[in-house]
């Protein structure tokens, strides 16, 4: 290979994206070795990294190109065996020239004054900071302050940041098109709201508060299922370019709090809503009608307690009929649909604030291609029915359903497009209904997890490619015609 031009040796690495493959190719010789190391535009390091100024230093010199480094000690005890600390960053930062993208994982040792070090690294774009217990709001800000080329910001599980003036400064500066801040304690949903006119260019946003019990009414809070947040503009930003909004694990209060941000997303492609309290209707109707280009919604609903007036309170999930007709109408690109009903009892169907008919509703009027349902008790042998006939539906996943029948499998069987079909704790579908699936010979893959009237013979040959459990820890894959 050592007679072959150095474009065409490069071009040969690119074709390889096994780093044990990599490593290997390049100990063949040292023309190889000196190609990988400049094509080598990515490295995930953690334990076994020695950090001495002098290891690092020739680490950075075998690898000149690289762009993104991900620096991980996940797993590792804290404050056992070196790790890198805050010299070490300042090698990296001030020997990667073309660093682009920095991710610090359970980084222990490394506080402000080596963030502060990332200032100087004009071209970082992306930066991703997972549990770094020892970084606080002094740090980011000299990140923002530093870093003009930022984009994307991750913070995950950091402990010590709180204060918002990094948020207000990269909010002004309007560069970031991409946020997520996962339990962080000291972050709520409202400090986001100082974002400001940095919301115009986000593109990507994540919200998750911290994570406590739901499925559980909670006390004597009681919302207010008439309130109307969006009837009037407090705010005087938009988020015209956000594409992808999650929030998850979070109570959303009356004027005050991330809710507002559903009522101004017109470019809105993917919406994902936790475990979101204080929600009504009229979130959902608000977002429905700036968001024609929605495609997927996930929605996971707990029961809280909603009253419209002092003398009547209901226990029930957040949205009603109301929102799934909202949704029919006006987002008619929707195409993945995924929701969750958490503690709903099939006893007490109230608690449930979707009908079979609402969600008939929304599924006649979309093309879904992909349907998931957790503990939807509403869908029966008359829904399974109307499945059938979604002309686009591909991939079904139903978790926890106890009206679908195997009568229902003989319709969701003559579904045109289905491909993909999971069933998870359904215990009244049996041998009987799956046979159904066999017979039109259309699944290429089957998941059949903790539905005890299915045996592991009853699945056999039913798709290409099935999977099989009696319950959720252990699966055994049977390939198309297989014995065992």
């Amino acid at each position: 290979m050592e007679d072959l031009p150095e474009a065409l040796v490069a071009e040969i690495f690119n074709k390889i994206t096994s780093t044990s493959d990599l490593n290997s190719l390049s100990l063949v010789s040292k023309q190889l070795y000196k190609t990988e190391g400049n094509q080598r535009a990515a490295i995930r390091v953690g334990s076994g990294l020695c950090n001495s100024t002098e290891a690092l230093t020739a680490l950075c010199a075998r690898f000149p190109n690289l762009r993104k480094v991900e620096i991980d000690y996940s797993g590792c005890v804290p404050r056992r065996g070196p790790q890198l600390d805050n010299k070490g960053l300042s090698v990296f930062s001030s020997h990667c020239s073309s660093l682009i993208d920095l991710t610090l994982s359970f980084c222990s040792y490394i506080n402000d004054y080596g963030l502060g070090c990332l200032a100087q690294c004009k071209t970082l774009v992306s930066l991703r900071l997972i549990s770094t217990p020892q970084i606080t709001s002094i740090g980011l800000f000299s990140v923002a302050v530093g870093c003009t080329s930022l984009s994307a910001l991750h913070l995950i599980d950091c402990e010590k940041i709180d204060c918002v003036e990094w948020l207000e400064y990269l909010g002004r500066d309007g560069s970031l098109e991409e946020l997520v801040v996962r339990n962080c304690k000291g972050i709520s949903h409202h400090d986001l709201l100082k974002f400001g006119s940095g919301w115009m260019k986000l593109q990507k946003f994540e919200f998750e508060g911290n994570r406590g019990l739901y499925g559980i009414c909670q006390g004597d809070v009681v919302y207010d299922s008439s309130y109307d947040a969006h009837s009037r503009d407090i705010y005087d930003w938009c988020c015209e370019s956000l594409k992808y909004l999650r929030l998850a694990h979070i109570k959303t209060l009356p004027e005050v709090g991330l809710r507002v941000v559903l009522g101004k997303c017109k470019a809105l492609e993917k919406l994902c809503l936790e475990y979101v309290h204080a929600l009504n209707d009229n979130d959902m109707i608000a977002l429905s009608r700036s968001c024609n280009n929605l495609k997927s919604i996930s929605v996971w609903l707990d029961i809280q307690y909603y009253s419209s007036d002092v003398s009547y309170c209901e226990a029930r999930t957040s949205f009603t009929d109301n929102s799934l007709y909202a949704l029919a109408v006006n987002c008619r690109m929707l195409q993945i649909v995924d929701f969750k009903f958490d503690g709903c009892s099939r006893d007490w169907p109230s608690e449930f604030g979707f009908t079979q008919k609402g969600f008939l509703a929304l599924i006649r009027s979309c093309p879904i291609r992909v349907l998931v349902l957790d503990t939807a008790n509403f869908l029966d042998e008359e829904g399974m029915k109307a499945l059938s006939s979604s002309p686009h539906l591909e991939t079904l996943e139903l978790t926890f359903c106890p009206a679908v029948t195997d009568a229902g499998m003989r319709f969701i069987a003559r579904t045109p497009c289905l491909r993909n079909l999971t069933l998870r704790v359904c215990h009244e579908v049996t041998d009987v209904g799956v046979a159904e699936l066999g017979r039109e010979h259309k699944l290429e893959s089957l998941v059949i997890d903790y539905c005890g009237e299915v045996s592991l013979q009853g699945v056999q040959g039913v798709a290409k490619s099935v999977l099989y459990s009696k319950d959720f820890s252990r699966r055994r894959k049977i390939g198309l015609g297989s014995g065992c």
